[in-house]
């Protein structure tokens, strides 16, 4: 059996007959920079052809364009970022905030952190981590480019937060993961399961430490691109077992979170969290968790 055939017959366990997907490119419009309906009418006269994407809000598939949609004077200008439709869910999931300070714990290069910030009206605090250099400078030119005022980044690793000193009333995990065929030709010839089980080790690792800088009544919102679940379903029912934590409803778009995992049964609860296998977007995982009391 080749490494493609195995993943697939893994995915068919889990519930998805395998569709080689192409996502389609997508934007989101940061509206403290810009009034929706004066950046449409523009982008329209630049011959970019847009359709709302109907789980999301400020959000459009590019259907066709005439001009590089990274390269316009509104991109430039910050009133939009390229982001891909499943990666704007996991931000939309959090519930008042405005205000909050709040923990991006991988934030690089930053699509979600400036989502967050426009969510905030840019009050209240966003502090934004990552451990890539490279990919620090991507984050940061994100956040000049769009205009973001409430956010301070430190080159650290989410998991030596303690530095940090502080509470926050929500924390984004958008761990390190092992990615899905969709965004990466090469994937099903890369990927192996000693991989995505180190990749589910680090995840762990992240969310124990994050949960210590948690406020008592906060959220966090814990999110991938694998389709795997070592890091996913697997890690919710750990987490839940492990560090007093319960999950949260959400209302987005994907199916339920899978309860049986190649013939084992996992926490019922698990259905609370949301599987996005690609289709109108790429593969996605979300869930959202709080303290037990």
């Amino acid at each position: 059996m080749s490494k493609r055939e195995f993943f697939i017959n893994r995915y068919k366990q889990l519930g998805w007959e395998f569709a080689d997907i192409q996502p389609k490119q997508a934007i989101r419009i940061n509206r403290s920079n810009v009034e929706s309906e004066k950046l449409l009418i523009r982008l329209k006269k630049s011959g970019v052809q847009l359709k709302q994407i109907p789980f999301l809000k400020k959000a459009y598939w590019v259907n066709k364009s005439k001009v590089s949609v990274g390269a316009t004077a509104e991109y430039l200008l910050g009133f939009y970022s390229i982001q891909e439709a499943a990666s704007q869910i996991p931000v939309s999931t959090f519930t008042k905030l405005k205000e909050k300070k709040v923990l991006d714990a991988c934030a690089a290069p930053g699509g979600k952190t400036v989502q967050l910030a426009d969510l905030m009206d840019n009050t209240g605090q966003i502090v934004a981590l990552d451990v890539n250099k490279k990919r620090l400078r991507a984050l940061a030119n994100h956040l000049e480019r769009c205009h973001v005022k409430n956010s301070i980044v430190f080159f650290l690793d989410a998991r030596q937060n303690s530095f940090l000193n502080l509470k926050f009333d929500r924390i984004l995990i958008d761990v390190p993961c092992s990615g899905n065929f969709t965004m990466d030709k090469n994937w099903f010839n890369r990927r192996t399961i000693r991989d995505i089980k180190q990749n589910a080790k680090l995840q762990r690792e992240l969310l124990a430490k994050c949960i210590n800088c948690l406020d008592d009544h906060g959220e966090i919102v814990y999110s991938t691109c694998s389709l795997e679940p070592e890091e996913n379903e697997l890690n919710m029912d750990w987490a839940i077992k492990n560090l007093n934590l319960k999950i949260e409803k959400i209302d987005c778009y994907g199916e339920k979170g899978v309860i049986n995992v190649f013939g084992q049964k996992l926490s019922n609860s698990i259905t609370r969290c949301k599987r996005i296998w690609p289709g109108k977007t790429q593969g996605f995982f979300v869930c959202k968790l709080r303290r037990k009391w």
